[in-house]
């Protein structure tokens, strides 16, 4: 692996089996975000983060997505989230990321309203999908805003007005749901509040960039798209692989004929080309993207269609390629205790996520 030392992969793959049984990534695993600090991926040196760029974190993303998925859905999530370091009050912010622990969860989707009140919002409400629960120090929740007598607040074009706030993990109540076949270790569960009174600083607004650092303008959509994207990558990368092995091994190998052996082995080659080709496409689009952000602030409207569609398609095409190798690695492939199954049921779980589904 690029990024990962073979320390890292190894303990990681190890224990992911035991991760799944728990629910939750495993300790031990959490210890290496915490040293690695994958779950700060995007917080500023200003704030005691490692300040990476999104370049980087993309490929760091994948390679964690090859090795196992949910550690790799639930750092994007939970790192993702830590996005909005950038936009938060700094003191709030100095605060939050003084702990080394400091773990963001949270849900895009509005699920609460924040009523205006003298020194804040009185917060309540329930937020799906909450990658990363267990763990997290903080959580983020999309509101629609009230005024002090409870009456929506709109804009001038008569639309809700959305604000997304900060919330302690003592100040919610996890709803356990998570039930799923796969990405089972990312603990994504739901979570409660129910008038829950906050100060004022703890609300932001994204693209509102409140440090002086490159990249929290990059439009989250995209941010959102590609960061999910490369996780299906990397797991369809890693499924080709293990499907090569699978198949060579499998116990009825010996009944196949050299045409059938050749007809695997093209598919394989195809899948292969297949997925390198608009890996390559989708990088050189959104490193073009971010260039143009860094060197001119603005990034062509048209090229950021172009990352979109390329994170759509990439997320597509890995799900392809999956299910056109899948009938080749024998009843192993359908044995949830081995980790091509396990492969398997992360990559389809994480291809059911909304933003990616057109």
């Amino acid at each position: 692996m690029e990024q990962l030392t073979q320390t890292w992969q190894e303990a990681i793959l190890n224990l992911a089996p035991q991760s799944e049984a728990l629910g939750e990534l495993h300790p031990d695993v959490l210890e290496i975000a915490y040293q690695e600090e994958w779950f700060k991926l995007y917080v500023p040196v200003a704030y005691g983060g490692p300040g990476k760029k999104l370049p980087e974190i993309l490929r760091i993303e994948e390679d964690l997505a090859y090795v196992d998925g949910s550690t790799a859905w639930t750092v994007t999530l939970c790192s993702g989230a830590g996005w909005f370091a950038g936009f938060l009050d700094p003191v709030l912010a100095e605060e939050i990321f003084a702990d080394r622990k400091a773990c963001f969860a949270g849900s895009g989707a509005v699920g609460g309203t924040a009523q205006q009140t003298e020194r804040g919002y009185r917060i309540s409400g329930h937020w799906k999908y909450a990658s990363g629960a267990l763990h997290a120090t903080i959580f983020t929740a999309n509101c629609v805003l009230q005024d002090k007598n409870g009456s929506d607040i709109l804009d001038e074009e008569g639309n809700q007005v959305i604000k997304s706030f900060i919330l302690k993990r003592d100040e919610v109540e996890i709803q356990s749901g998570w039930s799923y076949f796969g990405l089972v270790a990312t603990g994504s569960h739901a979570f409660d509040v129910r008038d829950l009174e906050v100060p004022a600083n703890r609300s932001f607004k994204i693209n509102e960039p409140k440090v002086a650092d490159e990249g929290f303008d990059y439009p989250f959509l995209q941010l959102a798209e590609t960061t999910l994207a490369v996780n299906s990558l990397g797991m369809a990368r890693r499924f080709l692989d293990l499907v090569n092995d699978s198949f060579f091994n499998r116990s009825g190998f010996k009944r196949y004929t050299s045409a059938q052996v050749s007809f695997f082995e093209d598919e394989l080659a195809k899948c292969k080309h297949t997925l390198t080709t608009i890996r390559e496409h989708f990088y050189e689009a959104f490193d073009t993207s971010w260039y143009q952000l860094i060197n001119d602030t603005v990034i062509d409207g048209a090229l950021l269609k172009e990352v979109s569609r390329l994170s759509r398609e990439l997320a597509h095409q890995s799900r392809r390629v999956v299910d056109t190798l899948y009938p080749y690695a024998g009843l192993e492939a359908a044995k949830r205790e081995t980790e091509l199954n396990r492969v398997w049921r992360d990559l389809h779980t994480a291809s059911q996520h909304a933003l990616l589904t057109f």
